[in-house]
């Protein structure tokens, strides 16, 4: 018992402490920094946008899209449908003048399947894929396409931010997740400089056409598509500069449903992959593969790591000071967490920014704990609804 309670212990600390510094240590002897680039780099681009009933938000993002500064002759600019059945469509066809195209794909194939398919009709040179509701900074492209003239760059990844481009703020509901992509930030861009980041995010990543790889239609896209980016010998690079806004979910449970159906679909989709497996070898695969194992398979066993020390806690709590000093520590922890899912569900505005983290990332960790179990029982996510 103690030995499996100090084993989960220093797997957790690792996850989210020991990792950072590791890379941190990568960093200081890698010659691999930041990676050279042309700014006047001007290949041409077709931003394909994914919508699957978004009349809410579709026309922001057209207008969004329209304002991006890059050559109008050499920017594409695609959203593809996935049998929406409210105005989606209907919307972007008034902007068909604009020079917008629509690909609406009938019988609700899947996102993965959906881009496989407009990616045999896109023109660009390069790329970029979107959410609905994620909106560009109006350099966006331009920062993304400017590393491609390195002919090593397979993928350029984006900076995801949440709340107003304007002020930056965001309300306490997602505080704890804000946190979470600052703390995300500082990985990618350490992976980055030392071999290639791990995971792309769905709002804001740029691919060489000559590299992608139709996946099968139960792949995680913006994933899987970059472990075989690099396992084709390309470089993945992360791009801060590049950046696009977001608002997340409205509440818990539509955080849960996303963050469950995000780890499902990456852990199938990275068992069935054979072409990846090599990838999670450190003999074979070197960093990358601690980056990988560090940076997702282990971190989506947070939740067993956290059950684990709890329950084995309890049941050592007497044994000596050390196990009444860490249950102390648990529950002062779970009593902020708590704290935080009460100003939730009372909609507090002002309450303090710690419960809401602490909160965010039990919230977290319960939803990966979901998303494995899921995974380890075969239940496979094709369509997709975006929360909303």
């Amino acid at each position: 018992m103690e030995i499996i309670f100090i084993l989960s212990m220093v797997l957790l600390f690792y996850i989210y402490f020991g990792y950072p510094i590791l890379l941190l240590l990568f960093s200081a002897f890698s010659k691999n920094r930041k990676q050279s680039f042309n700014a006047k780099y001007r290949p041409t681009v077709s931003l394909i946008i994914a919508a699957y009933n978004e009349e809410k938000v579709i026309e922001k993002k057209i207008k969004n899209s329209l304002a991006i500064e890059y050559p109008n002759d050499r920017l594409e600019i695609i959203v593809f449908s996935d049998s929406s059945i409210d105005r989606t469509d209907e919307i972007v066809k008034q902007y068909k003048n604009a020079g917008i195209k629509l690909f609406r794909i009938e019988g609700r194939k899947g996102k993965t399947f959906c881009q496989n398919e407009v990616v045999k009709l896109a023109n660009g040179e390069i790329l970029v894929f979107s959410d609905a509701n994620s909106m560009y900074q109006t350099d966006a492209i331009k920062k993304i396409v400017r590393y491609f003239s390195n002919k090593n760059i397979g993928c350029v990844v984006g900076e995801l931010k949440y709340g107003n481009k304007r002020t930056g703020s965001v309300h306490n509901l997602v505080e704890g997740e804000n946190i979470y992509w600052k703390y995300d930030k500082i990985l990618k861009r350490l992976e980055s400089n030392i071999s290639s980041v791990v995971t792309g995010n769905g709002a804001i990543y740029g691919i060489r056409k000559s590299v992608y790889v139709p996946l099968e239609d139960n792949m995680n896209s913006d994933f899987i598509e970059i472990l075989r980016i690099v396992a084709k010998h390309n470089k993945v690079i992360y791009e801060p500069e590049a950046v696009a806004w977001e608002s997340t979910a409205e509440n818990s449970q539509k955080e849960f449903r996303r963050r469950t159906r995000i780890v499902t679909g990456s852990m199938i989709s990275i068992i069935k992959d054979k072409n990846i497996h090599h990838l999670l070898n450190p003999f074979s695969s070197g960093i990358f593969a601690i980056q990988l194992l560090s940076h997702k398979v282990l971190r989506w066993f947070s939740g067993v790591f956290l059950i684990l020390i709890f329950l084995l806690n309890i049941l050592l709590l007497g044994k000596n000071v050390f196990y009444d000093l860490t249950m102390l520590g648990q529950t002062i922890f779970y009593l902020f967490a708590f704290w935080g899912f009460i100003s939730e569900q009372l909609l507090l505005k002002k309450a303090p920014k710690i419960p809401h983290i602490a909160y965010y990332f039990c919230l977290s960790c319960l939803a990966m704990l979901s998303g494995v179990m899921d995974a380890l029982r075969g239940r496979e996510i094709i369509s997709w609804n975006p929360e909303r």
